[in-house]
């Protein structure tokens, strides 16, 4: 059996690495020239790190991450709303990684070259077309041009290419844009003192105005980290259209950011000053799409972004590509017919990752600070007078559950 991977990011290089593991043969093909280290901090939560642990990059994720040792919610005055333990700490068998997406998708794609070869990857392909017959499918690949570069043959074709995917376009051709909330998102990092345990996470402010911050990698000094930050903030009622596809990553603005971060108190860090020290930041409106009743036509099927783009709460997006990315390649690996695989794959991944889009639409995990600031808007004294414990927990312990990553089923997973 042959795979086609269309993407190089995150999930179509773990995918190559997990058919590796399963003697499954595969070629990766992505648009751009190189395979860069783009982008700024992620977590990736512990039932994604143990499929990545399978796979022996443990040690390699370490020398570039921040184990997450614990995680706060706040509201936009600063107030605590929740405090948990994560990763080993909160009973998992692996940790959680606060990590550069560049770095965690360099750490992938190293282990491709070295597992696979420099040949099994072809930069600078852009997915034009592709049909199918019963003997398999194939792939027309162009260059920025235009040109045509390569014609590849293979039994099937996995479309990792992203939100903006070609492979779901060709299936959904009447889809359209992605759909913007109206939100917008600043992010980025810079060297910072360490705050608290130095693996701290704070999340300030609910799904309208967010502001994030929590080290992803050891810094110039002992008592410094690389500290990622980000700022979320409603600028519509999502009914305008998204904003054009080459302003999804552009150099944000000083002038427009610093309003809305002076609209926040966190007392274990100066925000405020942190965002003010960073010389470049980057701006992504916030966009995902609906879920699609199905991702798989005949021997094409989606993965990551490109099957489900969810909004970036509950460290979710990165996590769930490399949960497929098991999934498809277990299924290939099991199955008598490469149509029956990707149909047991779909049928497997696509209710889950469907509940987390709805999730993340309301809020994810933190839709507990929501559901404080609506109780409590200018604060409160005690949080339990609010909303209880428990009621706090469902909230939280909720999402976990429906995500797969609360610990007892990480570990039942595991066993």
């Amino acid at each position: 059996m042959k795979a086609i991977i269309v993407g190089g990011g995150i999930g179509g290089l773990t995918t190559a690495l997990m058919l590796r593991a399963r003697g499954i043969d595969c070629e990766l093909f992505e648009q751009a020239d190189t395979i860069r280290e783009l982008g700024v901090g992620i977590n990736t939560l512990p039932h994604a790190i143990r499929e990545l642990a399978q796979l022996g990059l443990l040690d390699r994720l370490d020398q570039v991450a921040i184990r997450t040792y614990e995680l706060f919610y706040l509201t936009r005055h600063g107030q605590q709303v929740w405090h948990e333990k994560r990763g080993l700490d909160a009973g998992h068998e692996v940790p959680q990684f606060s990590i550069h997406r560049g770095r965690l998708q360099g750490v992938i794609h190293q282990a491709v070259v070295e597992r696979l070869g420099e040949g099994a990857i072809h930069t600078g392909c852009r997915l034009g077309a592709f049909t199918q017959d019963e003997g398999g499918v194939t792939a027309y690949f162009f260059d920025r041009s235009g040109a045509h570069v390569r014609t590849v043959r293979g039994d099937v074709l996995i479309g990792a290419d992203g939100i903006h995917s070609k492979v779901r376009e060709t299936l959904f051709p009447s889809e359209g844009p992605p759909c913007w909330n109206g939100l917008m998102l600043w992010r980025g990092a810079i060297d910072w003192p360490a705050f608290l345990t130095g693996r701290s996470m704070i999340i300030a402010g609910g799904l309208n105005a967010k502001a994030v911050v929590y080290p992803i990698a050891e810094g110039s000094s002992p008592a410094s980290r690389l500290t990622n930050w980000a700022v979320l903030v409603r600028l519509g009622d999502g009914s305008a259209p998204p904003p054009r596809r080459e302003d999804w990553s552009r150099l944000g603005r000083a002038e427009e950011l610093m309003p809305h971060v002076q609209g926040f108190s966190i007392p274990q860090v100066d925000f405020g000053a942190l965002v003010r020290a960073t010389p470049e930041f980057w701006e992504y409106p916030c966009c995902d799409r609906d879920p699609l009743p199905y991702w798989t036509c005949g021997r094409v099927t989606l993965l990551g972004d490109a099957a489900h783009p969810m909004y970036p709460v509950g460290s979710n997006g990165a996590s769930q590509a490399i949960l497929d990315a098991r999934a498809l390649a277990d299924a290939l690996a099991r199955s008598e017919h490469p149509r029956q695989a990707l149909a047991a794959y779909e049928q497997q991944r696509l209710p889950m990752t469907s509940e987390i889009v709805a999730a993340n639409r309301r809020g994810g995990p933190e839709g507990v600070i929501d559901a404080i600031e609506q109780l409590a808007p200018q604060g409160f004294t005690d949080v339990d007078t609010i909303l209880n414990y428990e009621a706090r927990e469902a909230i939280v312990r909720g999402y976990a559950t429906r995500a797969g990553f609360a610990a007892r089923m990480v570990t039942r997973q595991a066993s």
